[in-house]
């Protein structure tokens, strides 16, 4: 299982279409580079790097291999270079433990923190095998990103070429410059890293959510209506016992009804009157929340929220609140008619 395309590819980069012929692999890079690196913008800014650096060096490409897995070698190249520093993106239940609702709310911390949500539509594919496509989308959920920022960058470059992408061990030692036992070891060493975290390193061993149908979708229905008439016990009936509330940038996070719902009614309670807009990212269901604006004319964008949801619940809510930049990305505008 996998998105194996490896083998793929033109023998030689020439002629007028250059361009568009590397702008068709766009899409496929950018889920590559976000799982890599955790953050949508740096993930594009990657890419486009990717795509100056085939198209500056196009005449050099000789089709010794495909001209995805030679795109692959560059876009890796460019994640290594950027995660050098070695500082990694988490989400804030990996940094600190859970708060009660009369907590205060702390500082903001910095974006380059947090793992950032992805659109969909710039990360995944619209098309291919079903299987495949599962793949990638079970792959770019934020749980998963977020463990992958457990591993080292070549680790997590091996992890994701081998067990997202299914290249196979030699593909993978010559896009990276090393022998397939290197690969191999690393291997090992990433779903032990992983499996010590308590996180599934494949794809394959997930439990994947299935396709939106007539039971997810009225569960999203009736997670709208409830948060717009801020009727918190429909709400809450809706979440998993266990199920988390998280705000980047701010590091507080929060488990359970009673403490959501608290946190809903007592510091978040201008989330109030809101309305949601429903978008896609990282795979899952997804809104753009929007509060009564000051000066009670229409609406501002408050938030973009991604749900996890797991056997008819919804077990994760992660409110992101860096509006200015998110939801530019994801197409929305920061104002809403009354």
């Amino acid at each position: 299982m996998g998105v194996r395309q490896s083998a793929s590819g033109s023998a030689a980069l020439a002629g007028d279409d250059v361009e568009s012929r590397l702008e068709g692999y766009r899409v496929e890079l950018t889920g590559y580079c976000y799982r890599m690196l955790g953050s949508s913008f740096e993930a594009e800014d990657a890419v486009q790097e990717t795509l100056v650096r085939a198209w500056r060096g196009a005449d050099r490409f000789e089709g010794r291999a495909s001209l995805r897995s030679w795109l692959y070698r560059i876009a890796t190249n460019v994640c290594l270079d950027s995660l050098s520093a070695g500082s990694r993106r988490a989400r804030p239940m990996d940094l600190s433990p859970a708060s009660h609702a009369d907590a205060a709310l702390p500082s903001p911390t910095a974006p380059s923190v947090w793992i950032e949500p992805v659109p969909d539509v710039r990360a995944l594919p619209s098309a291919g095998d079903p299987a495949d496509v599962v793949v990638s989308r079970e792959t770019i959920r934020l749980a998963f990103v977020a463990a992958l920022q457990h591993l080292p960058p070549r680790q997590r470059a091996v992890l994701i070429l081998r067990e997202v992408l299914a290249w196979k061990a030699s593909e993978t030692a010559e896009l990276l410059g090393t022998t397939v036992a290197s690969v191999n070891s690393a291997l090992q060493r990433a779903r032990a890293t992983l499996s010590a975290a308590g996180v599934t390193s494949s794809a394959a061993e997930t439990a994947p959510v299935p396709a939106m149908d007539e039971r997810q979708q009225a569960l999203l229905d009736a997670y709208v209506d409830a948060f717009e008439r801020y009727d918190l016990e429909s709400l809450t009936a809706l979440l998993h016992e266990d199920a988390t509330m998280s705000m980047p940038p701010y590091p507080l996070w929060l488990r359970g009804h009673e403490d959501i719902r608290g946190w809903l009614l007592g510091t978040g309670i201008g989330c109030k009157g809101s309305r949601l807009l429903p978008l896609g990212a990282n795979g899952s269901p997804a809104f753009g929340q929007y509060r009564p604006s000051a000066s009670g004319a229409g609406y501002q964008a408050w938030a973009l929220q991604v749900l996890e949801l797991s056997d008819g619940r919804v077990t994760g809510l992660t409110s992101f609140l860096d509006v200015p930049h998110l939801f530019p990305l994801f197409g929305l505008p920061l104002e809403l008619p009354g």
